[in-house]
């Protein structure tokens, strides 16, 4: 029971690669849907939050690195959807 929990508790403190790689591929994915759109305000907060994300990263704050990268992601899928047909 404990190496359970103990396994779960380590999956949730690691470094978030997958996490901030995703928010990475979500923005570079809106930006090229919108390419012919004026410059996306959402874009553009989603950025600045996955740079805010990779200070959280730099200074060891994995948790909530995770957290912005998370958000990051999902308001460049949002702006990506508001702008197709």
């Amino acid at each position: 029971m404990w190496f359970l929990l103990l396994g779960v508790l380590s999956a949730c403190a690691g470094v978030p690669i997958q996490e901030m790689s995703d928010a990475r591929q979500a923005i570079y994915s809106a930006r090229m849907a919108l390419e012919q759109e004026p410059e996306s305000a959402v874009i553009q907060d989603a950025e600045a939050l996955l740079k805010k994300a990779e200070q959280r990263l730099r200074a060891g704050e994995y948790g909530l690195a995770r957290q912005m990268a998370a958000e990051a992601k999902m308001m460049a899928i949002r702006a990506r959807q508001t702008q197709m047909p």
